[in-house]
């Protein structure tokens, strides 16, 4: 189950990192990359440099060059959910708070997929 999943956070804690509410204003992603056993193999938490922090980008653009099989959220806007559905990204709800219990949640196969974006500017439900 090797696998690169993005998910994000609102803080700098690893796999204990709390998911962010709303997708694009989140301050950092976790990027978590499963080995072959499904097992973490690396935890990095990087930077939200989109156009919400400054930067001149939209943050699924900059979440695609990070390569991910998956993105794990409580919701999203319906311009970041197409952006990902057109790359063969995986948009996946989390129904837990912290990475580690969302990678548990999704090794377990519990997940289900996000089919619609919302337009409110809080995602979680």
């Amino acid at each position: 189950m090797k696998a690169r999943i993005v998910i994000p956070v609102a803080g700098e804690n690893g796999l204990d990192s709390r998911l962010a509410e709303h997708f694009g204003r989140a301050p950092y992603f976790a990027v978590v990359d499963l080995d072959e056993k499904g097992e973490v193999s690396r935890v990095e938490i990087v930077p939200n440099t989109g156009e919400h922090f400054g930067g001149a980008w939209h943050m699924h653009d900059n979440i695609l060059s990070l390569k991910p099989d998956a993105v794990i959220v409580y919701g999203m806007g319906p311009r970041g959910l197409a952006s990902f559905q057109n790359a063969g990204v995986a948009v996946l709800r989390a129904n837990a708070n912290t990475v580690r219990e969302v990678v548990a949640a999704y090794r377990r196969n519990e997940l289900q997929e996000l089919t619609e974006g919302c337009l409110q500017a809080r995602h979680r439900y």
